[in-house]
């Protein structure tokens, strides 16, 4: 991969990871309510399942969900499901202050298992991310270390994005700690995936 065309696929992937969906909701909901320490473990499943989708593709699955209404569909559903139900999660979820230092490590599964499955089970990342990658591919080259230099690259480029974002609703999380504000920031981020469960749901293609 040459030095402008790697350059390029910088730009496109800085321009995906700034793009607010359900991985990016939940490192500000995360983030306004746990220190970045915490936030890095929802931050690892969705590396981890952004790593899934681009071996997908990889292995030209990607180009099966694309084509397979059936297997979309599918998936839409669990998506949906899944980001209704965190939503449900989000809204009804404890409004008392947390003790970080007590913070078990079943939390921190929590967490990341969050993470990995809002992702997970998005089929339009898979969908976009078979239409964008090919084209930063060049076939007539060892196809493995383009797509190992194409995930570095993805998962680098979305840390820095997802930290920005974690370290920006850190600033304010002093603000989200009293009863009020944190049933309120329960009600919001609740709303938001149950909305974005809902849209996924009537979505097409």
């Amino acid at each position: 991969m040459s030095l402008s065309l790697w350059l390029a696929f910088v730009v496109a992937a800085g321009v995906i990871a700034i793009t607010p969906g359900p991985g990016s909701i939940l490192v500000l909901s995360t983030g306004l309510r746990y220190r970045y320490s915490f936030v890095f473990r929802a931050l690892l499943g969705l590396e981890l399942a952004l790593l899934v989708h681009l071996g997908i593709v990889a292995l030209g699955l990607g180009a099966l969900l694309t084509a397979s209404s059936t297997a979309f569909l599918v998936m839409k559903i669990i998506g949906a499901v899944y980001l209704v139900w965190l939503g449900i999660q989000k809204w009804r979820a404890s409004v008392e202050p947390i003790d970080t230092s007590q913070f078990h490590i079943a939390a921190n599964r929590q967490l990341f298992r969050q993470g990995l499955l809002v992702n997970l089970t998005n089929p339009k990342a898979v969908i976009f991310i078979a239409a964008l990658v090919p084209q930063f591919i060049n076939a007539n080259a060892p196809q493995l270390p383009q797509y190992l230099i194409i995930g570095a690259t993805m998962v680098g480029v979305d840390v820095f994005i997802m930290t920005a974002y974690a370290l920006l609703a850190g600033r304010f999380r002093n603000w989200f700690q009293d009863t009020r504000m944190l049933r309120l920031q329960n009600r919001v981020f609740g709303g938001i995936f149950v909305s974005a469960g809902t849209l996924l749901a009537v979505s097409s293609r």
